[in-house]
């Protein structure tokens, strides 16, 4: 009976604790996120009750709605371009700043700022730089004779253009794949070299597999943010999306539809959708990453 006293006191203790974060979950993440369920079956104005509507909102959504269309397949080219890039550049970053070379630590430094800075500044200043008339990189194009495109004016240029500076932030992926490419045994790399292998050798059959759950998380968060592009967007097109919606981000078309057209429970809808689309993707990366993530443990056992 003591045991049981001490057992109880202890979940008690131990409930006591985590009360704060129990509290601050169902008040501020599970509890908005049942009203935004219930909101997304409403029309809402967030001005009048809701009125319940049913699934009104997800057949206008798919069957009339040729903005949600247009914003989705948008998001998916962004992603589908970005994110492969993205995997890419900071894996390679990481590879060059984990040699060992004097001024190490400034080159991370340099590598890292971009990552941090406001988002807003970083969309000004490429805004500029992507400026048809007077923008840096056109003005370089001219001077060995080659006529820039329109960029973010262009239709076919603006998201290409996007991807391009989504590469600004490859440090914050770099300083993971940083820290995986550290955990490698070095006796792995003797080894290899023992067999003949050469740099390529090493790289494909001992870096790879050994930080390959890093490449994993660094693509589940690609994915995640790759489908919430918004501040760029928003402040390069005002909000709007233009040139012809080529920049009509899904996250910029739900704030137009929230803020814009007081469509609140439209954009809840949207939300979901948006909610059950990265689920999606991040369970197939999960389900496929059996076949190629490699951990030392299981390994081991």
């Amino acid at each position: 009976m003591r045991r049981g006293s001490l057992l109880r006191r202890e979940a008690i203790d131990g409930y006591l604790f985590i009360s704060p974060w129990i509290v601050g979950f169902l008040v501020f993440t599970l509890g908005p996120m049942l009203f935004s369920l219930y909101a997304s079956l409403c029309d809402w104005d967030m001005l009048h009750t809701p009125r319940f509507i049913g699934l009104a909102n997800y057949a206008t959504m798919f069957g009339h709605d040729f903005r949600f269309a247009k914003s989705l397949s948008v998001t998916l080219l962004y992603s589908a371009m970005a994110l492969p890039l993205g995997v890419v550049a900071s894996l390679g970053i990481a590879i060059l700043l984990n040699q060992k070379v004097k001024g190490l630590t400034l080159f991370r430094a340099i590598y890292y700022i971009p990552a941090i800075l406001p988002g807003v500044a970083v969309a000004l200043m490429w805004k500029w730089i992507f400026n048809p008339e007077s923008g840096a990189i056109n003005l370089l194009l001219a001077k060995i004779g080659i006529q820039g495109p329109g960029w973010f004016t262009s239709p076919e240029w603006a998201v290409p253009a996007l991807v391009i500076m989504s590469v600004w932030g490859a440090g914050a992926g770099m300083i993971i794949y940083l820290a995986g490419l550290q955990s490698v045994p070095t006796q792995l790399y003797e080894a290899a070299e023992l067999d003949g292998a050469g740099a390529w050798g090493k790289f494909r059959n001992v870096t790879l597999p050994m930080i390959s759950p890093t490449v994993f998380f660094n693509i589940v968060m690609g994915i995640i943010g790759s489908f919430q592009v918004f501040t760029t967007a928003f402040v390069i097109t005002g909000g709007a999306g233009s040139p012809a919606y080529s920049t009509l981000f899904y996250v910029l078309y739900l704030y137009q539809k929230a803020f814009k057209y007081f469509s609140m429970g439209y954009a809840c809808a949207m939300a979901w959708v948006l909610f059950v689309i990265i689920l999606s993707l991040t369970l197939v990366v999960f389900v496929t990453s059996k076949r190629w993530v490699y951990y030392e443990s299981e390994r081991r056992g």
